[in-house]
């Protein structure tokens, strides 16, 4: 903070850290929906589920909250270019984990579904390691924001390449066990929409790596962020 005068410099920096928080508790909460809904679909726990898609509705008010002490804090505050990006960086982080948590819904509701077929395989075990992974990866970019930490934002950065590679590995699997039964299909299309959706939190949390590194340094990472997936199905 450098703004001259060093009362509102003091009050600017309070109100940050309590917007702060708030953004670690959404971020608290997509990653326990995440790993919840995951854990649902291994041990088949429809109540388990239902938690997971109900939840959603406390990730989408505290974006609201978020946005809102934003919108305060500018008018009240008036930031200088450099508080004013950080302000930015937060409303961006706040609609990112936003998205995650409509993503964690959709994992909650396809594993309500999923715990009324017969499980495929060893297939809900990989989705839970992958699951597992990307909450890590959103863990990271939300400490790196806290800390700014550059280099674990570049970290976050490399390591949704894995992320990648599991889901093309998940994918071919599903396509294996549909050619092998086409009585697999519905539940492998319900699976696969799953995989899908957490490698989209995955990419949600590289943005938000790449938004602490604009951040820290005030310049986008110049080489394109690496990617591994080869497929090209939709998510919802």
């Amino acid at each position: 903070m450098t703004n001259d005068n060093p009362h509102i410099a003091s009050a600017f920096d309070r109100d940050l850290e309590a917007v702060q928080a708030l953004i670690m508790k959404m971020g608290g909460l997509v990653e326990t929906a995440l790993l919840d809904a995951a854990e649902a679909l291994v041990t088949r726990d429809e109540e388990m589920a239902i938690r997971v898609r109900n939840g959603d509705n406390a990730v989408d008010a505290l974006e609201e909250q978020v946005n809102a002490e934003c919108a305060r804090l500018i008018a009240l505050r008036a930031p200088n270019a450099t508080d004013l990006r950080t302000v930015l960086t937060v409303m961006k982080i706040a609609s990112s984990l936003e998205r995650c948590g409509d993503y964690a819904k959709n994992l909650g509701k396809r594993a309500m579904v999923l715990t009324q077929m017969a499980p495929i395989g060893a297939t809900a075990g990989s989705v839970r390691r992958m699951a597992k992974a990307v909450q890590l990866l959103l863990k990271d970019a939300l400490d790196a924001y806290i800390a700014r930490d550059v280099a674990l934002a570049a970290d976050v950065r490399l390591r949704d390449r894995e992320v990648d590679q599991m889901y093309n590995a998940l994918f071919r699997e599903f396509l294996t066990h549909m050619l092998e039964d086409p009585r697999n299909i519905t539940a492998c299309m319900h699976l696969h929409f799953i995989a899908k959706n957490i490698e989209r939190v995955g990419d949600h949390a590289t943005g938000i790596a790449e938004q602490v590194i604009y951040l820290v340094t005030g310049k986008h990472p110049e080489d394109a962020r690496p990617k591994a997936d080869v497929t090209s199905g939709p998510a919802e």
